[in-house]
């Protein structure tokens, strides 16, 4: 099976062929391997479908403040979605038309952004570019179809530090009815990673906390969550096979996800869907944005119990420094029989790359600077602020290689709006195995090449670092695509 990106239009046509087809002769439904309730402490809501047709999903999303639970005995005024943290799960099919009435009810404007999905401009959510700001007591509706299967989330993108540090943030889960064959595990669960900063007098931290150097650093929050909960429980069968979704949607945090010693993550996808073929890896590190889809398979006696931690990470100055090693997820073994069934199918894709012929070629560096006068630190492609930005140029068809050059002290994971991109090498060969990515982690002092391809959909989509905090302090651009360049406006100082 041939999964072409370019264009859309074959690649779109297989998998929703696929989805048909799987839909009218559906395979015999698996049956869990896991005890009953194995996931209920971790399991995260999701929204209601108010649409009876099976093709559409139509949900309601209201931005409003509402007490949260932190951690037992600390409650705090909390930015939420309907209520909660994260907000309720999005979780369509892919091909179905998604209708999300979201309403503002918080003292501020706010958007919703769809983090990763490749939809009409329309619906991308940023203000100025895409649509209005949705002010306070507004509504807005946002339709469309989803158009790939995988793990996104969705966030604002007004004053996003703030408002996603404060709570707001959400799993969108799109599945394919085709990998209940190609998979073959039955037992999933979204894990969606963020943190929260609680200040000594138990509220929310003040997005500006510890100024220009606080910016320059990404602030991260001092209780570690997991679908909303300090280190929730999980039940697992010894044996038996786990896929779990997992989604980084912190503001600055990076995760080293570690099972321990013995342990492996079968990383199956990522950020695009399935990857080419599967990965063995002992850790799973997850920039600010990214996803994974991995298989892991608990193993233990009975009662016994395992914990998958958040490993030290080097993101740069300050970031192992005095700090600890996070407890993530509990997990108890139950009293089941080892489970000892077949071996799972080797999950594997047929990706064809974006072809390289008559590529242009683009060079960035991603700098930061200090006013020598007031001292204040300011991040920029190319020593230019996101206020003063000069957008990157693409007409439709283009294919581009961009050759990015962190010269900063921090690593800095990289989001593009709207479109897909491939990981290349020294030689500008794509990384195997083949994945399509929307995010990638650009260590500090390092170099990363992005093999991407401008196909449709004219507008204006950002590309901005996802510590969200280096994006309202300048690391963040625009691809112009296939528009007068007299139409271009930058955004206002403090509009990210």
């Amino acid at each position: 099976m041939a999964y072409m990106p370019a264009g859309r239009q074959l690649g779109r046509a297989i998998v929703l062929a696929a989805a048909i087809a799987a839909a009218a002769t559906p395979a015999l439904a698996q049956e869990s391997l896991q005890a009953s309730r194995w996931d209920e402490a971790i399991r995260m809501p999701e929204a209601p479908d108010l649409n009876p047709d099976p093709h559409i999903v139509e949900i309601e999303l209201e931005a409003r403040v509402e007490p949260f639970e932190v951690e037992p005995g600390l409650i705090v005024d909390a930015w939420t979605y309907n209520g909660m943290i994260p907000g309720p799960m999005i979780r369509v099919n892919v091909g179905d038309r998604l209708i999300v009435h979201f309403t503002n009810s918080l003292p501020d404007p706010s958007t919703i952004h769809y983090h990763g999905l490749r939809i009409p401009i329309a619906m991308d959510g940023v203000p100025g570019y895409s649509q209005d700001p949705v002010k306070p007591g507004e509504s807005f509706t946002y339709d469309y179809v989803v158009p790939d299967a995988g793990i996104f989330w969705y966030h604002p993108h007004v004053m996003s530090a703030m408002q996603v540090g404060f709570g707001l943030y959400g799993a969108f889960w799109v599945e394919d009815p085709a990998e209940a064959e190609t998979v073959a595990v039955e037992d999933e669960l979204v894990i969606l990673l963020s943190d929260m900063a609680v200040n000594k007098q138990g509220e929310l931290e003040d997005p500006n906390s510890g100024g220009s150097a606080g910016m320059a650093f990404g602030r991260e929050g001092n209780h570690v969550l997991v679908n909303g909960k300090k280190t929730p429980q999980l039940l697992a069968r010894s044996g038996a096979p786990q896929r779990w979704h997992i989604i980084n949607a912190a503001k600055s945090r990076y995760y080293k996800l570690d099972l321990g010693a013995g342990f492996t993550f079968t990383r199956i996808g990522g950020d695009g869907g399935l990857l080419e073929y599967s990965v063995e890896e002992d850790f799973l590190v997850l920039g600010v944005g990214e996803r994974a889809d991995v298989i892991i398979t608990p193993r233990g006696a009975s009662g016994e119990e395992l914990m998958l931690r958040s490993q030290l990470h080097d993101r740069g100055y300050g970031s192992t420094e005095l700090r600890s090693i996070q407890d993530l997820v509990a997990i108890t073994i139950t009293d089941q029989p080892e489970y000892a069934g077949s071996p799972l199918p080797e999950v594997q894709l047929t990706i064809v790359p974006y072809s390289a012929e008559g590529t242009i070629r683009r060079e960035m560096e991603l700098t930061l600077d200090q006013d020598a006068i007031t001292k204040r630190f300011e991040y920029g492609f190319d020593k230019v602020p996101y206020w003063k930005a000069r957008p990157i140029l693409a007409d439709l068809g283009d294919t581009q290689i961009w050759t990015i050059n962190n010269t900063t002290p921090w690593s800095h994971p990289l989001h593009l709006h709207g479109f897909f991109f491939m990981v290349l090498d020294e030689n500008e060969e794509p990384v195997r195995p083949y994945e399509w990515k929307d995010t990638v982690d650009v260590p500090f002092k390092e170099t990363r090449r992005l093999l991407v391809r401008f196909g449709e959909r004219p507008g204006t989509w950002l590309f901005h670092c996802h510590i969200l905090d280096h994006a309202a302090g300048g690391l963040l651009t625009a691809v112009h695509l296939a528009l007068p360049i007299e139409d271009f406006k930058p955004f206002g100082a403090g509009a990210h």
